[in-house]
Parts: C-alpha cells; structure tokens; sequence
C-alpha cells in the first residue's frame, strides 16, 4: 500500500494525534522548560518486525514526561537530555528502552507481545488458545469482577457479557440473581449449568468474588455441546486463583460501607388518607366518615391540622445507613515444584429494609488451592497432582418478600397511617389499643386494623434464622508420559447442610387471625452429600509444523440420592421463654401431641457421561472443532435415559491470508467463525415419568356398612409418562472477531438463532384416567438476536493508561409450540392481588411469560363520552360492555381487540412482557500517576412490569400511594386510571388490564470507583500496593417506572419460574457509598 493509501485509511480509522494532544506528556513537551543549548535533538522510526510503521507509538525520555508520538510513517523527532534513556511503548508490543548516545538517528523494531497473542481462554476441560476458538465465549477477569466490591460475582458480571441477562431478585441482603444466557428457553429454570474449578452444578453465589481468578462464559451450542445434558440455558465456567511461581506474596482487600433506598413510594399521610377513605365512600353512595370513632380526640386534631403526619409504616422498617462490609486475605506463593493459593474471606451486608427486625447476610469463606509436580524432565511435567478446596458458611435473617400475603413491605404499603406504632408507654399498639382507641374503637372501621409493624416483631417475618455450610473438595492427577499427551482423572466430594428456623410468639392484634394462642416454633434441617469423576484422555500433536490436532476423549460420573441427603422438619408449641434468642425445642412445653415432625430424603439422581472433541486448525488459519456427548439421566424412564448431543465449529483467521498483507499496519486480527450444535436439559426432576402416589388426606377408606369411620390408605397423585425425554436445544451461530490498530480496538459481533423443544408442559388426558392433565414434552421456543461489543485500551507514555468498552445485545423471544389442545399455558394466577385471575401466559407468537389482559383506551369522562365509546367498541349496547348496565362515567375504555362488538375474555391480548428486548453496558477506566477512575453503567430497555401495591377484595381500608390522585374523581381529572371504588373491587380494578403494566426501561450507573496508590507519594513504603479507594454503587437509575426499583427477576412462585416481572412490594437494590483499602505485601 503506498503512502498516501496507508495515510487515508488511518486518518479514516482512528485521529491518535487528539489522544496525544490531550495529554500531559503532549503539554510538557510543547513547554520550554528543555532549552535547545541543554539538549540534544534526535529522531528516527519505529516500525514492527516486518518493517511496517507503529504508528501512535510512545517515546518518552525516561523519568520525565518529556515525550511524543510516532506519526503516521512511524517518524518521531524529540529533544532529550545528553545520556538519556528512551522508552518506546506501544500496546501489543514489548516495551524497550535504549540510552542515547553518540548518534542522532534511531532505527527501532518493537517486538510483539507473545503473551497477549498466545492469549488463551477457558473451555470445557481444558484451555485454548483464544485465536482458535470458534464458539462464542466472553472472558471476565477476576480483577475486574473485584473492582466492583459486590457480595455476589454475578452482580458484577452483569453489564460486562453481552447476551448474558441478570436480574436481581431483590436487594435483600443475600438474594440470588435470575440469569438467562440469550434469551429464556424454557419455562423451567433459566440458570445455566455453573463449573466450578472444573466440577459441574456448583453455587456461584457461595462464592467470594475475591477468590474469582476468572469468568468464562459459553453461549453457543458448540461451546457447551461438551457439557451436553445440562448445557441448554448455557455454561459459565469459574476458575478461582491458582498458585503461581515465586516468592510467597500477600494481598488485602476491605471496605466498609453504607446503604440506603434511593427511591419510596410516596404515602398517604394520616390526613391524606382521612380524605381519601371519605372519597370512597362517597363514591359508594355514603357519607364521610366520623372519624372521632376510631380515632382519640387529640390525636385526631393533631392529624387534621398536619402537625402530626400520622405513621410512615415503610419508613418504620427502612434502614438508611445500614452498614456493609467485605474483607478478603489472599496468599499464593510456590517453587517450580509446587504452588498454592489459599484464601480467607468474610461479607457482612445489612438490609436497608429490616430496622426493628434484623435483615442481613453474613458469609464466611475458606479456599486452598495446591498443585504439586513429583516427576518432570526438562520440557514437560510427568506426573502431578493438586487439589481445590472452598468452605463456606453463611447465615441470613430477614423480613419476608413474596406475594402479597407474604411480604412485609407490601403490607408496610397498605398499612393504615392513621394507627400509631406505639401507645402512651413506649409499647406497641397491640389489640387492647386498637379496640378503645377513639370512642368507637378502630374494628369498628376494619376489623382486619393491625399493627404491622408489632406483627413483624411477633411472626416468623422478623424472628428467623438461616444457616448454610458447604465444603466443595476437588483433588486430580495428572499423567503426561510423553509430551502433549495428558491423561487426568479428577474426583469431587461436595457435603452441604442446612437449618432454618421460624418463631412465632403469642400475641394478640385482631380476631381476623393476625394472633396466636400459643408461640411456636418451626425447624427445617437439611443434611446431604454427593460425589461425582471425570476421567479425560487429552492428546496435541501436529503433522509437518501445519495440521495441528487437539483430541480430547472422556467420561464423567456423578451420584445423589435418597441415601445421602435428606431433610428434617418439626414444629412444637408454648415456648417456656417470650423470645427468638431462646426458641429451642427444649423450651417449649409441647413437643408432643400438638407438635408435628416429618422428614424425607432427596431424589435419587445419577448422570453417566462419555464425550469426545477434535480440534484442528491449519497453521492457526483454519479452524474446526467436531464434539459429541452422550449422557445418561436417571431422571428419564429406561429406554429414554440416553441422549446425544453434537456439535460443529470452523473459523477462518482471514487476516494470515497472504492478500491481506497490506492492511497490517492497521488490521492485527480478523477471524470469522461459524457453529452449530445441540444441547440437553434434563433438570426436570427425579421420577417424573412415574405415576407417585401419596397417604395423605385424601387417603381415606370405608369399609363395610360403616361410613363414618375410615382406613388410611394411599391414593395416586399423579399419571406416569415413561415417554418424557429431554429438552433439546439447537443454536446456530455466526461471528466475527477482530482487533485494529496494534490491539488497542476490539470488536466482537454474533448473530444466533436458538431453538428449544420438548419442553415439559401439562396436556389434558381424559377424565377416565381420574385425572384431567398429564405432564408430556409438548412446548418450543425459540430465541434469536445479536451481539456486539467495541472495546478501546490505549497509553499515552508511562503514566497515563485509559480504556473503554461497550458492549449491546438484542433478543427476541417467542414461543412456537404448545401442543396442549389450547395452544397456551397460563400462569400467575391472583399474582397482582385477590380474584385477577390469571396474569401472565406461554402462547404460540408470543414472548414466554407475556402479560396477558385487556388493552383499555382511557376513562369515561361524561355521559356522551359513555356513549362514544358504547358506539364503538359494543354495538351501541351496554350490555355488550364488561362493566354491564351499570357503565358509568369514571370506568375505563376496554378496547374491543377482536371487533366482534363484545367486550369479554376473548379481547384480552398481549400488553408486553419481563424480558428487555436490548441491553447495553458500558464500562470506562483510567489511571494516572498512582490516580485510577473506573465507571460502569448498565441499561434494559424494552421490558414491562406489573405493579399494584393493593389487595383489592378484602383491601377497602388499606393506605394508597400519592398515585390515588390521578385516580378519575371528576371530568377531566384522570384518563388512565378509573375512579375509585370500596377495596377497587369491580371490572376497572379486578381485571388485569395495562393499567397496570408500566415500561421498566432504565440506565443505571452501577459502580464509580476512584483509588490512589499511596506508594507514590511513600517513597519508602515497604508494601508492593497501598491504595485507598472511594466507591459508589447504583449511584442513579434513570427510569420511567414508578415502583421502587425498576429491575425485578423475582418469581413469586418457585412453580412458576416463568412468571415474574410483577411487582406487590419488592425488594430495592440499595444505594451504596464505601471506602476500602487494597495491600499488598
């Protein structure tokens, strides 16, 4: 390519001159500070080892910031000190430093970076050179997952994958994250198969972040082919740090931090709510309230004139300032013999929901990773052997969340503000208070009146306990008799136990069940083991320096069961004590008759597995890659047990083509790789295909003439299907992988297309069988979109280092069979609040999990506005309508979607789903001087969510939210939500409609960490590292959502993972500030 060519197109690509301008090396240069009698002028060219120019590349004068840039022809002139020495950087090369002497002129070649070329990445059992892979893969560097100070990994993996979709469940200290990898294919758990070290079906979130070493994440078939019947929602692979050569080296990590809700929903006040309660019952035909009935004189007045606000119930449980911290001890360190990592971790969160009720997480963590050689010779190790050991213990207390019959800040929603927490002695307001208060007594308004948060202090929501211990053993060994041939067999034990425990003390609120005669207590205690070996045969070779092979043959074996887990649960009454601290069964009085016990084992559960890959490429410039697994489930009936799972990939390194030798000097790297395969699910529990049968209740038979007495006996609870099999999923993928400019642009693109079938649905049977459904493989799904992601790492002289990424991805969801009859699953039933019936649906053309209803197009204003809309959605006829003969100004518009002139089920359709369409993150870094900024930021867009904070049916006396005011109360007033009516029982309230369904759209700025290494100031500091840090995390969300927070994985039914993205109350991440410390010794 000639001069000018090569001018343009790097003009074109990327203007490096605006980074050097903006430097401070570019400042200090330009100064007159080297006068020209001091210093010598010298100049020459930098070029790469086949003679081409480094453009951009730096030349600095050692120890000063006098420096400059090469420009487009590799040329640099720059005036130094006589005995200087000069050093040259570029990213992607080695750098050098030559002293300068006699001569004026300097010929420099930069070597490349083998290291960064040799890159290699993780795959399943076994490594690979990054530059030959041909799935679809993302790396997450341990560091970069520290950097975000989260208690989960998963937290700080979210906006770094593109394709990989994580949402929190809540913000409750603890909580788990609902992760989908390219879209949801299936209406069973999304989570993807986690490996462990190497071991699969681990917990990522008994996992330190700290420990973290990498990420890696498989998101095509031909990637996870390997892990076959466990790979369809895809893998992601967790390697914690391992023992390196070297002096033994020391490094802390802590912080301490604080927490606090960011956003509330605004509360009625005592007055507001006094009002609002007589709108009601006005618009019911009745009059105002005498609220001198319920309400002690004095406190009425201080409520009517605004000096007392009345009882802020979520305020009552909110804890701003709740503290957080995390302290993390690693030490590596080892000879050319042996290696090791241990590590000690401990995480402290407080919820910033709890306050009068303890709400937290506390872990503690242990790890000892080792690796010893016993025989090597001078270029291989022959026989080694090492071991990964991890120890967990956690504990969690807290408030419940769930449904609204079961989450204690949807009931802090609907409290009543006008209740006080506490009477004239400091104690709460419990059921002697709530009948005399006023002259009537408050069950005289609602006999369902409470004190919730007294509720709290006496139920199982604030008094419980939770205690996890995991220990996960992994040892190897490893054989290489002659060079690249590696046989190693690896065995894991993992032992797990569990105990909760639940207190409820006797109290009295009301006589509509918020009470209890008699405290009780309630224990659950799990205790189990399980084991599992891998056996591989792995083999690189090459014929002629050209074809390069890389064969991997193996087996796998993995056991559970009835015999090595099982689970104790009990229950007794009348504790001898009033309080959780002493809650032992000891202490309570009846552990006999009124006491309960049950206990049973786990399901048996065993997978047998043989897998075999090639790998081949063609001097690193042809790739293909060929897996087949077969696997063997005892969760299928015989003669279904074994499913095979294949897969092929190619790529082409276009760029070590001979025709594309002209564009080097731009282009570093260009691969274009293809790939299909498929992957199993079989996680749909143990002896699915078997009818079960059960001794309970409904187990009892007469006999004889005798009808008022029975014997117990068993009765079926279920029909068998011995044709179940697997889920299967097929994935086609396309990508490109390329760098520019010496390594310092990426840019990764993938299209796919993911179909699932054989999804587990329940299919009528007939009624003959004395059922009326049957579980069958009877649904499909399919996902497809696009992936990209751009990333930018530069350096301008010594000091001054700087990145940026962004990375995009888009999914569409649908479902495209369900062979049930109906062609559709419903699901979420009364989920928004009492009698709304279903919510949420797996339909043929439609997103799985879409919320389901009635599309409405505003209110009735007037009486002619009543007819309009009559005229046109139902015949004239308002009996045609949903609300009757009644219609009314103030009802919503129900849109007749199918124009049949009747408004009824058949009109209800899709209002939009929990799954965002698009998600970008953004992550931006730079350091200077001992100085380092990193910011990460993360969006959703094109998601839903459903919100009521209401009950309805039993609901007409409960608090509203500052939303109540564009509830319709006139002409003109409102045209979204109708007007208000006793409990918003009727068709406007009671029919799930999108006037509840809210665009959940957001950006938010996940983490701003900015740090200094005090070395650089502490010239004699004796440690490697002494930085300080300052971090914020979700600084800010911007949304339009009106809830609390507008990211919600939660399922509110473990039956229903497929329904979620409804909002009763839930859990909001907290807004955190922290200051930590990083040492290294």
């Amino acid at each position: 390519m000639n001069k000018h060519a090569r001018r343009t197109a790097l003009v074109a690509g990327m203007c490096l001159s605006l980074t050097w301008i903006n430097s401070p090396q570019a400042l200090a240069a330009s100064s007159d500070f080297y006068a020209a009698q001091q210093t010598k002028s010298i100049s020459g060219v930098v070029v790469d080892a086949s003679g081409i120019p480094v453009i951009g590349a730096n030349v600095l004068e050692k120890g000063t910031t006098n420096g400059v840039i090469t420009d487009l022809d590799g040329n640099f002139t720059l005036n130094v000190n006589p005995g200087a020495t000069l050093v040259i950087s570029f990213i992607g090369y080695v750098s050098q430093e030559i002293v300068v002497g006699e001569q004026n002129t300097y010929n420099i070649t930069l070597k490349e970076d083998t290291e960064v070329l040799d890159e290699v990445v993780v795959v399943g059992y076994g490594v690979q050179k990054k530059k030959l892979v041909t799935g679809a893969t993302v790396e997450v560097k341990g560091e970069d997952i520290a950097k975000r100070n989260t208690i989960s990994a998963l937290g700080a993996l979210q906006n770094q994958s593109p394709g990989v979709n994580i949402q929190a469940v809540s913000g409750k200290p603890g909580d788990s994250y609902k992760i989908s990898i390219r879209g949801a294919g299936t209406n069973s758990s999304t989570n993807p198969l986690y490996i462990i070290d190497g071991v699969a079906g681990g917990d990522i979130n008994s996992l330190n972040p700290a420990d973290i070493e990498r990420i890696d994440v498989l998101k095509d078939a031909a990637s996870c082919a390997i892990y076959g019947a466990r790979a369809a929602n895809g893998v992601i692979m967790v390697t914690t740090k391992q023992g390196k050569e070297g002096k033994v080296s020391v490094a802390y990590d802590g912080n301490v931090g604080w927490q606090s809700i960011y956003k509330k929903p605004d509360l009625l006040t005592a007055k507001e709510y006094m009002a609002v309660q007589d709108q009601v019952a006005f618009n019911n035909g009745g009059t105002p309230y005498d609220w001198s009935r319920f309400i002690d004189a004095d406190l009425l007045e201080a409520y009517r004139n605004g000096s007392n606000p009345g009882t802020n119930w979520l305020d009552q449980i909110t804890n701003d300032g709740a503290i957080t911290t995390s302290h993390s001890l690693n030490i590596a360190g080892g000879s050319e013999l042996s290696k090791f990592s241990t590590g000690f971790g401990y995480q402290y969160q407080d919820g910033v929901i709890g306050n009068i009720a303890k709400s937290d997480y506390r872990r503690f963590t242990f790890r000892l990773n080792s690796e010893h050689i016993i025989l090597k010779n001078d270029d291989h190790d022959i026989i080694k052997f090492g071991q990964n050991l991890y120890y967990q213990h956690a504990q969690t207390q807290g408030i419940q969340i769930g449904d609204q019959y079961n989450n204690a800040i949807s009931t802090m929603l609907r409290a009543n503000p006008c209740v006080p927490v506490y009477n004239e002695n400091g104690d709460y307001y419990m059921y002697d208070d709530l009948r005399n208060s006023g002259t009537e007594g408050w069950f005289a308004f609602n006999s369902y009146t409470s004190n919730p948060v007294a509720q709290i202090m006496n139920t199982q929501s604030g008094n419980n306990k939770s205690k996890n211990f995991n220990l996960n053993a992994v040892a190897y060994f490893e054989i290489q008799p002659i060079k690249n041939l590696i046989y190693r067999s690896q065995a894991f034990y993992k032992q797990n136990s569990s105990l909760w425990k639940g207190y409820t003390a006797e109290y009295h609120l009301n006589d509509q069940g918020d009470a209890a005669d008699q405290s009780s207590l309630s224990e659950n205690m799990t205790i189990g083991w399980n084991w599992g070996v891998t056996n591989t045969l792995n083999y690189k070779f090459d014929i002629k320096d050209t074809h390069n092979f890389d064969v991997l043959f193996g087996t796998e074996y993995s056991r559970e069961g009835n015999n090595m887990q099982e689970t104790l649960e009990a229950t007794a009454r009348g504790n001898v004590f009033t309080d959780f601290g002493h809650a032992y069964f000891d202490n309570f009085t009846g552990r006999t008759g009124v006491a309960t016990v049950g206990g049973y084992p786990a399901d048996d559960h065993s997978i047998m597995s043989y897998f075999g890959r090639i790998n081949y490429d063609y001097h690193e410039k042809y790739m293909l890659s060929v897996i087949m697994r077969g696997d063997g489930s005892s969760n299928f009936a015989p003669g279904h047990r074994w499913g095979f799972f294949p897969s092929v990939s190619a790529g082409w390194v276009i760029t070590n083509e001979k025709f594309m030798e002209k564009t080097t000097n731009w282009l570093d790297f260009l691969k274009l790789r293809a790939s299909w395969g498929q992957n199993g699910n079989e996680n749909i529990g143990a002896y699915m295909y078997s009818a079960t049968y059960s001794f309970g209740d409904l187990g009892q038979y007469p006999f004889g003439s005798d009808k008022g007495s029975a014997t117990q006996g068993g009765y079926p609870t279920r029909l068998s299907n011995s044709d179940l099999t697997w889920e299967t999923s097929e994935q086609t993928n396309i990508g490109i992988d390329a760098r520019f400019l010496r390594g310092r642009l990426s840019f990764t693109f993938d299209w796919y297309n993911k179909k699932t079938k054989d999804l587990l649905i329940q299919v009528p049977v007939s009624s003959i069988n004395g059922f009326t459904t049957q579980a069958a493989n009877a649904g499909s799904v399919e996902n497809k979109g696009i992936e990209l992601s751009l990333g930018w790492n530069d350096q301008a002289g010594d000091d001054f280092t700087y990145g940026a990424s962004i990375n995009m991805s888009y999914n569409k969801n649908e479902v495209t069979e369900v062979n049930n009859g109906s062609g559709f699953v419903e699901g979420g039933s009364d989920n928004l609040a009492q009698n709304t019936g279903f919510m949420a649906r797996m339909q043929v053309g439609h997103p799985i999990g879409y919320f389901y209803g009635y599309k409405t197009e505003g209110v009735m204003q007037n009486l002619n506005d009543v007819q309009a809309y009559l005229d046109k959605n139902c015949g004239g006829n308002a009996a045609n309508s949903l609300q009757g003969t009644s219609i009314k100004p103030g009802d919503l518009k129900f849109v007749d979607v199918n124009g049949d002139g009747v408004i009824n089920t058949d009109d209800k359709t899709d209002l939009g789903n929990p799954h965002p369409d698009v998600t970008v993150g953004l992550n931006l870094n730079a350091a200077y001087k001992g100085f380092d900024i990193s910011i990460s930021a993360y969006g959703a867009f094109g998601q839903q969510v459903m919100r009521s904070y209401r009950k309805f049916t039993d609901g007409q006396y409960e608090n509203y939210t500052s939303e109540v005011y564009e509830y319709w109360h006139g002409e003109g007033t409102s045209n979204r939500y109708p007007l208000l009516s006793p409990g918003n029982v009727g068709v406007n309230w009671q029919s799930i409609s999108d006037i509840y369904v809210e665009d959940a759209d957001y950006v938010r700025l996940q983490n701003l960490t900015i740090g200094y290494d005090l070395k650089r100031i502490w010239k004699t500091c004796p440690l490697q590292q002494l930085r300080v840090y300052f971090s914020a995390q979700n600084l800010f969300t911007i949304s339009g959502y009106k809830g609390m927070d507008p990211e919600n994985g939660m399922a509110l039914h473990s039956e229903e993972p497929w329904v979620t993205g409804v909002d009763v109350g839930n859990y909001p991440q907290p807004r955190t500030y922290m200051v930590g410390v990083n040492v290294k010794f």
